[in-house]
């Protein structure tokens, strides 16, 4: 049966005796084809001292490849490859702390992750958690970091996720898939080199893309949406419907993506996700889906909640020719669905703002599990 949302939109407050989020942005950002070989430039003045590193952790796909000797690492620098085939957890984020401890008697310079939104999200918590004590799960939820993070940059190699512009970083504990989300999150400085994400292959160009789809269609449809989220949303919208729906260069391409997954970033920044990620959130937690492909297994199910954006959304994976995987939970137990609708039940902001104050008496254990057993 058809859920009917009654939402009335969360106004900006208009008396001086309210407080308005006073949200943080990436300070600097520099954007063009070569720009990653300004890195140098920009970490030097950062640098405290010949025994204090820059620790660059990169992914390893690059491992081997001509963007590695472009690394400006000197002194006791330490890159460090990693695998995103898996998302982000607490414990690699403890276990990398405790290496550069162990390691290093000074505090690195600064943390620079070169990569998709996994490792972006790695450096942005090992960041946090080198000036914060305690494990990176003890962190998870909202606004719970209050020491100042160390200096950190952002370099994405694909575009979509937004995790190079969010206060937040997304991790699987033990217990939960919850960001770190906080003020102390956000990267100091960006690097946006569209040129990075050439070797992204079309699958993956598509799922990460969709990311940043579903990221505009849910901050756009929310209730906690505002002219500042609206103006970033739609331009991301734009965006991607002229990546995925018009006939653009490779070049055009990249670079309008990259500004679409920026544009995306902010959308939600100022407002918040929706149904799809929070969903997402369950099927990474018990199955270790990836985040992007895991909002396109969800959204394709969302007709009625967002009927326009799954309408585009199919539109945009015929043109691309995408199958996505099906059955992947034909076979869980009851136990395992209450997982996942544990899970996803428990992101309340996501669905505050998808379905309004009154999400509860809207949504149902028994509605997720539905949408879950048809994929």
């Amino acid at each position: 049966m058809e859920i009917k949302k009654k939402i009335k939109l969360k106004k900006i407050p208009t008396r001086a005796s309210e407080k308005y989020r006073n949200f943080p942005m990436v300070p600097r950002v520099v954007f063009g084809n070569g720009s990653f070989d300004q890195l140098g430039d920009i970490l030097l003045p950062k640098r405290k001292h010949s025994e204090s590193p820059i620790i660059f952790l990169v992914d390893d796909v690059f491992e081997g490849t001509a963007l590695i000797p472009r690394i400006p690492k000197i002194f006791c620098d330490q890159i460090v490859f990693i695998s995103a085939e898996e998302e982000p957890k607490t414990t690699q984020v403890d276990a990398l702390v405790a290496m550069i401890r162990e390691e290093y008697q000074e505090l690195p310079s600064g943390i620079v992750g070169i990569g998709g939104g996994t490792l972006l999200d790695l450096a942005k918590a090992v960041a946090i958690l080198l000036t914060n004590k305690g494990s990176a799960s003890e962190y998870q939820g909202w606004d719970l970091v209050h020491k100042k993070s160390i200096y950190h940059v952002g370099i994405p190699t694909i575009s979509g996720t937004g995790a190079e512009v969010s206060r937040t970083t997304v991790l699987l504990s033990p217990e939960k898939k919850l960001g770190i989300n906080s003020d102390e999150t956000t990267f100091h400085q960006v690097i946006l080199d569209p040129e990075l994400t050439k070797g992204v292959t079309h699958d993956q160009w598509f799922y990460t893309g969709m990311d940043c789809y579903i990221h505009c269609v849910e901050s756009l449809n929310g209730t906690y949406l505002n002219a500042f989220s609206q103006s970033y949303g739609e331009k991301a919208m734009d965006l991607c419907k002229e990546v995925f729906l018009t006939d653009l260069s490779k070049t055009e391409s990249q670079d309008k993506l990259m500004m679409a997954s920026w544009h995306g970033g902010m959308s939600i920044a100022y407002s918040q996700v929706g149904i799809a990620h929070a969903m997402s959130y369950g099927l990474g937690y018990l199955l270790g889906v990836k985040h992007g492909i895991g909002n396109c297994l969800v959204f394709q199910y969302l007709e009625e909640f967002y009927p326009e954006g799954v309408a585009t959304f199919n539109k945009m994976m015929q043109r691309h020719q995408i199958e996505l995987p099906n059955g992947i939970c034909r076979n869980l137990s009851e136990t395992d669905f209450d997982k996942m609708v544990t899970v996803a039940l428990s992101m309340e902001p996501l669905w505050e703002n998808a379905l309004g104050d009154n999400w509860r008496n809207l949504i149902t254990p028994e509605k997720l599990k539905s949408i879950y057993q048809k994929i």
